[in-house]
């Protein structure tokens, strides 16, 4: 895998090709990388105890290919 938890890339394909953002999860055994604010789905949390339900947004894993490293954790 050609990118790591921290890294900040730039998405080159799918439906939010274009945006750039920070890894916050690598997953290698999958090929796939979680990016903050890219690719967010919405899921309905049902209220739990005096709690209310709402709708939660959440990033969602995107294939490694999909993105471009545009610079490393270390890097300076």
């Amino acid at each position: 895998m050609h990118v790591k938890k921290g890294d900040k890339i730039k998405v080159i394909a799918g439906k939010d090709k274009g945006k750039t953002g920070t890894i916050l999860r690598a997953l290698p055994k999958e090929d796939k990388v979680v990016v903050e604010g890219v690719a967010i789905a919405k899921r309905h949390v049902k209220g739990r105890a005096g709690e209310v339900g709402h709708i939660a947004e959440r990033p969602r894993p995107i294939h490694v290919s999909n993105v471009r490293l545009e610079s490393a954790k270390g890097a300076k």
